[in-house]
């Protein structure tokens, strides 16, 4: 039985790696400020944040990965948090165009594991080979306008299927305000067919660990979501269907984001007709270091299960999700062609090498 607290052990032992990794160069600042009045209530200096952004990402991706989110309009993720019973909201002090200063991030991880071998047709293979030994090859994604190449990032759609933005049917936002796929492989299976493989990418997130869980389906943003979503889940060939959305298990993290996964893919597919990437299938692949038990093994109140069973018992088919460490889905790139990037990622991330 976990006794909560207010961090996780991972968590902590991973911030106290990252910041003696990165040693002097922690320090950035949070600033809070009233919610009504803007007003500066005071900054904080936080040392799992870099003085520096752009150290976060990988030194050799660096300028290639700020361009690529530039030009493709791709926003990054910041923290910012709203206290609505100290009526105050916190924020990191970044420029809009620069990645976020936290040395946790789980997009900047993803980052430093998968954009320095986008361009690399044979890598990319492997890796979709050790998610399926079946795929054959990949394809380029063209939806992007600058840089495109066989892995993406914070992908979207080309209409919103999910009902999630304004004015309908337009094309959603990369990175907020949509369901974004963290990273994204469209590959080729041995029968011919097309897949897209969503990657939804875990580094120290826990959602139950430290307190109680938040149900996103109550209140008048749950009853928006539930709109959203429920007759989307109700139709799905992937979702098994419920009496009720109302404090079910697709409204609570880390599955309310799975379950937007799945029906981006599906919606993807169904209207393959008006997208640009033409898709017959996906596998939905899920990033977590084993080493996170907050996340993987914690009893989720919700089903009473670990995170992967209590997943598999919302799907119809228990394929189409895999489970897999960061170190492992990438084992199958050269060793040699990228030395340094292996080392790097084992230095600041890997725990069993």
């Amino acid at each position: 039985m976990y006794q909560k607290r207010t961090e996780s052990e991972y968590r902590k032992t991973e911030k106290e790696k990252q910041i003696k990794i990165f040693e002097n160069e922690c320090g950035g600042i949070l600033r809070i400020e009233d919610i009504k009045s803007r007003r500066i209530i005071k900054d904080i200096k936080v040392f799992h944040f870099l003085k520096d952004p752009i150290l976060n990402l990988y030194e050799k991706i660096s300028d290639e990965c700020l361009q690529y989110f530039s030009h493709n309009h791709i926003k990054w993720w910041k923290i910012d948090n709203k206290n609505k019973i100290r009526n105050e909201i916190s924020y990191e002090v970044t420029p809009k165009e620069m990645p976020t200063r936290n040395i946790l991030s789980s997009q900047i991880t993803c980052l430093n594991h998968l954009f320095p071998i986008r361009h690399d047709r044979e890598s990319v293979l492997a890796i979709a080979k050790i998610i399926c030994p079946d795929f054959v090859d990949v394809l380029e994604i063209e939806t992007d306008e600058f840089l495109p190449g066989f892995i993406q990032f914070e992908a979207v759609s080309e209409t919103d299927h999910l009902n999630e933005v304004k004015p309908p049917k337009t094309k959603p936002p990369r990175g907020e305000f949509s369901t974004s796929v963290d990273a994204l492989i469209y590959a080729v299976h041995k029968s011919g067919e097309e897949y897209l493989i969503p990657i939804e990418w875990k580094y120290t997130e826990e959602y139950e660990y430290s307190g109680d869980p938040v149900d996103l389906s109550i209140g008048n943003s749950g009853e928006e979501r539930i709109r959203r979503y429920g007759e989307l889940i109700k139709m799905s060939a992937f979702l098994n269907n419920l009496p009720s959305y109302e404090n079910s298990v697709y409204f609570f993290e880390p599955f309310y984001q799975l379950m937007r996964q799945i029906l981006w893919a599906e919606q993807m597919i169904k209207n393959n007709n008006s997208e640009i990437i033409k898709a017959d299938n996906f596998i939905h692949v899920h990033v977590v270091p084993n080493e996170n038990k907050e996340l993987l093994e914690i009893k989720y109140k919700v089903t009473g299960k670990n995170m992967k069973e209590s997943w598999q018992s919302c799907l119809k088919d228990k394929e189409k999700y895999k489970i897999i460490t960061p170190n492992d889905l990438i084992k199958g790139i050269d060793g040699t062609k990228y030395a340094d990037l292996i080392q790097y990622l084992s230095n600041r991330y890997w725990n069993d090498m």
